[in-house]
């Protein structure tokens, strides 16, 4: 190979090499530059506080092109107390907020040092973004939640059942299932004793 081809080959080769680190760059460009989902911890019961303080801080420092939404995952619980229907929101995660966002130093920061925050999940300077069909599942269950009813209701204490197959019979409560807002009766049906599962919407306390 004559000394002419040798430095044309070396030449090609450079060129080559920094067409190489110009994608490589481009590709850590572009993952860095990435939208995603990030949870950070807050102080308990100060998750609405900081989806409120950190939205006005996104906007008064003009941080809206990099963090996009804040979210507060919710699910709507139904009470019923002294015959009447109460409806509370109820946080799904406890202590966290999601964030989606790009992020630098910048909007670390901003979210970081907003009041309520205590840290994100992950390193203290490198937080971990969550995966994508975890955060869709977390939001689709806030969005989808069906209710859940919660009642205050005792064993040994008598209830009217107001719908169903036995509307207008009176049971005695012999066991309650909260979690799955159920509980299980003995109702008089024929002079016999029978014993029946109910939901909480089906019943009334006397």
């Amino acid at each position: 190979m004559s000394e002419k081809e040798e430095n044309m080959l070396e030449e090609e080769i450079k060129e080559n090499q920094a067409e190489e680190n110009a994608d490589a760059d481009s590709a850590k460009s572009s993952e860095k530059n990435q939208k995603r989902w990030y949870i950070v911890h807050t102080y308990s019961g100060y998750e609405n506080k900081v989806k409120s303080n950190l939205e006005k801080r996104i906007e008064y420092m003009n941080m809206a092109d990099k963090i996009f939404r804040v979210e507060v995952p919710q699910k709507t619980i139904t009470q019923i107390k002294g015959g009447k229907k109460l409806e509370k929101e109820e946080k799904i995660f406890p202590g966290y907020v999601l964030v989606e966002m790009i992020m630098d130093e910048d909007s670390w920061y901003v979210v970081r040092h907003t009041a309520g925050v205590t840290k994100f999940v992950g390193s203290a300077k490198k937080p971990i973004p969550a995966k994508d069909s975890e955060i869709k599942k977390i939001i689709h269950r806030s969005t989808t939640q069906t209710q859940k009813i919660e009642m205050d209701v005792k064993v040994g204490e008598k209830v009217r059942i107001i719908s169903g197959p036995f509307a207008e019979f009176v049971g005695d409560i012999t066991e309650v299932y909260p979690d799955k807002a159920k509980l299980r009766a003995m109702v008089s049906i024929f002079g016999r004793e029978t014993p029946v599962e109910l939901e909480y919407k089906q019943i009334q306390k006397l």
